[in-house]
């Protein structure tokens, strides 16, 4: 992936963990939990607490994790930079954003809306690049019969994201199988 030069980057503390985000001076560009795999290396870009995108995304997250799901949803009013992937990523990141809140997506059925029935496996590779997590909502995306698979940020942030919304598919919800014992630390 490839930021904008002129990228700078925050922090805000989730129920989750720490969350990353970061900016160019066309938008959002960024949102990575603390121990994300595929995070660029922030610290090549400055500190900037004061940022206008960054700032405008946390009310949003702040709802979001107080169990209101659809709040990022809303939050499309804030520009998204995509541009750090390649334009068939950028087609997968964008039709991720028409996933509502309360809903899941198999990868195969990603694959047909981006009209490449065929690159299941391209459609994974780029939805766990994505680097606008939670926001460009990869975390919707499940196996073709429901099972939670891949998720950057762990499949028990993914689990527990598609508590929060209401979505998480009826055979993890009764078997618990990926938090089995585990206190979710969401706050609904």
């Amino acid at each position: 992936m490839k930021f904008h030069p002129h990228t700078t980057r925050s922090q805000w503390q989730s129920p989750l963990g720490l969350i990353h985000l970061s900016a160019s001076p066309w938008g959002l560009s960024g949102l990575f939990f603390e121990d994300q795999r595929h995070m660029p290396d922030l610290q090549a870009w400055p500190q900037d607490a004061h940022n206008a995108f960054m700032l405008a995304a946390i009310p949003f997250l702040q709802a979001y994790f107080v169990g209101q799901g659809s709040a990022l949803d809303t939050l499309l009013g804030i520009p998204l930079d995509l541009q750090s992937g390649t334009a068939f990523q950028q087609s997968v990141w964008q039709a991720l954003l028409r996933i509502p809140a309360g809903q899941t997506q198999s990868y195969s059925q990603l694959a047909q809306q981006v009209q490449k029935p065929s690159a299941v496996r391209a459609v994974g590779a780029a939805v766990g690049r994505n680097p606008i997590s939670l926001i460009v909502p990869c975390h919707r995306i499940v196996g073709a019969t429901g099972q939670l698979t891949g998720y950057a940020g762990g499949l028990w942030r993914k689990e527990a994201l598609l508590q929060l919304e209401h979505a998480l598919p009826a055979t993890i919800a009764a078997s618990n199988s990926v938090t089995a014992g585990t206190t979710l630390p969401l706050l609904d």
